[in-house]
């Protein structure tokens, strides 16, 4: 996956719990969006 060059924020992986405490695997996108930056 993409991960960004700036911060360095990339995808998190955890387990994501269901009110009946049912566990299952899921992921946490970041919200990065491709920007022009003028130095």
């Amino acid at each position: 996956m993409a991960k960004c060059n700036c911060c360095g924020k990339g995808v998190s992986f955890g387990i994501q719990v269901s009110h009946s405490h049912r566990r299952s695997n899921r992921t946490w996108k970041p919200n990065v969006k491709r920007v022009k930056a003028i130095v």
